[in-house]
C-alpha cells in the first residue's frame, strides 16, 4: 500500500528541517571561529551551494534525464531569490552574530501564525480549528521556552524582524510557484538560489568587504553548501509539492525545538524544567498544526490549476 503523499512531504520537510536545524550551530562556530562577516559567510555558502546545483543540472543534461526549463517566469525566481535567500538568510545571519540564537529564534517562532494569515488572502488556504490552535501552541511555547533575559540587541532585533517578514513573504511565494504542476523543484532551486546569492555577495563586497576563510570555517561552508542548503532546498521544494504554506512553516517551525537540543549537546546550552516543558508544548504545537496527515487530511488545498 503506498504512503500518502502528504505523509512523505511531511517527514522529508521534517527531515529538512533537522539539517537547518544543524545549520545554526555550524553559523555560530564559523562566526566565532574566523574573522568571516555574516552578509559574506551567506553569500559564500549560497554562492557555492548554487554552483553545486548547476553542477547537478548540467549532469542531469549530459546523461540526458528530464531537465524541465523553469516555466515559472524567471522573473518569480528571481523575487523568491532574493526574498528567501538574500534578505531572509542574509538577515538571519546578521541576527546570529550580534544576538542569542534563542532570541532569534523566538521571534521566527511566529512565522506560521503570519503564514496561516497571509496564506488566506494570497492563496485561498484554509486552516482548520486544530491547526490554528496548535498554531497558537506553538507560539506559546516559544514564549514560554524563552522567558528570562533573551540578550538581545538593537541590529539583532531589527534583523530578526526583517528576517521574520521575508520568512512569511517567501512561504507563501514558495508555495505559490511549487504546487505548479509545471514547476520543477531542481530549477526552482537553482535559479533563485543563483540570484539571492548573487545579491547576497554583492552587498557583502561593498559593505563589508570579502575575506579568504579559515579552514575549519572553509569545511563549515563547504558542509552548509553541500548538505544543508543544495540538498535540503532541493528537498523542500519538492515537499512543498504537497503541503500547503500553513503547514509547511509549522514544520518549519520545530527547528526551535531542534536548535535547543542540539545547542545542549553541542554548545553546552542546557534547558531549565521550563524550557523542558516548553518544547514538549511546542512539539505538541507542531504537531497539532499540522493536521491530520493521513487519508482525509484536514489540508483543505485549492484545486490544481492545469
Amino acid at each position: 500500500m503506498s504512503t500518502d503523499p502528504t505523509i512523505r512531504s511531511a517527514s522529508l520537510a521534517v527531515f529538512v528541517t533537522v539539517l537547518w536545524a544543524s545549520s545554526w550551530v555550524l553559523i555560530r562556530i564559523g562566526l566565532d571561529t574566523s574573522e568571516l562577516q555574516p552578509l559574506g559567510f551567506a553569500g559564500m555558502r549560497y554562492g557555492l551551494a548554487a554552483l553545486l546545483l548547476w553542477a547537478a543540472v548540467a549532469y542531469r543534461r549530459a546523461r540526458l534525464l528530464p531537465t524541465p526549463a523553469p516555466r515559472t517566469p524567471v522573473r518569480e525566481l528571481v523575487v523568491l531569490g532574493v526574498v528567501f535567500y538574500a534578505v531572509t538568510q542574509g538577515a538571519q545571519f546578521v541576527a546570529i552574530a550580534n544576538q542569542p540564537a534563542a532570541t532569534t529564534s523566538l521571534i521566527l517562532s511566529f512565522t506560521p501564525l503570519l503564514t496561516a494569515l497571509v496564506a488566506v488572502v494570497a492563496l485561498g488556504e484554509r486552516i482548520r480549528t486544530i491547526q490554528a490552535i496548535g498554531m497558537i501552541a506553538v507560539a506559546a511555547g516559544a514564549v514560554l521556552y524563552f522567558t528570562g533575559s533573551l540578550g538581545y540587541t538593537a541590529v539583532g532585533l531589527v534583523a530578526s524582524f526583517v528576517c521574520l517578514a521575508a520568512n512569511t513573504t517567501a512561504a507563501v511565494l514558495g508555495r505559490r510557484i511549487n504546487r505548479r504542476a509545471s514547476s520543477d523543484p531542481l530549477m526552482v532551486t537553482v535559479v533563485s538560489m543563483t540570484a539571492g546569492a548573487l545579491l547576497l555577495l554583492v552587498v557583502a563586497a561593498a559593505v563589508e568587504g570579502l575575506r579568504i576563510p579559515s579552514p575549519q570555517a572553509l569545511g563549515i561552508i563547504l558542509w552548509l553548501a553541500w548538505i544543508n542548503t543544495a540538498w535540503a532546498f532541493v528537498l523542500w521544494n519538492r515537499s512543498l509539492v504537497h503541503l500547503p504554506a500553513s503547514t509547511s512553516a509549522v514544520i518549519n517551525n520545530l527547528m526551535l525545538v531542534e536548535i535547543a537540543v542540539l545547542a545542549w549537546l553541542f554548545l553546552d546550552e542546557r534547558p531549565s524544567i521550563v524550557q523542558v516543558v516548553a518544547i514538549a508544548v511546542v512539539t505538541v504545537g507542531v504537531v497539532a498544526g499540522s493536521g491530520a496527515l493521513g487519508k482525509g487530511s484536514a489540508f483543505r488545498r485549492p484545486a490544481r490549476r492545469r
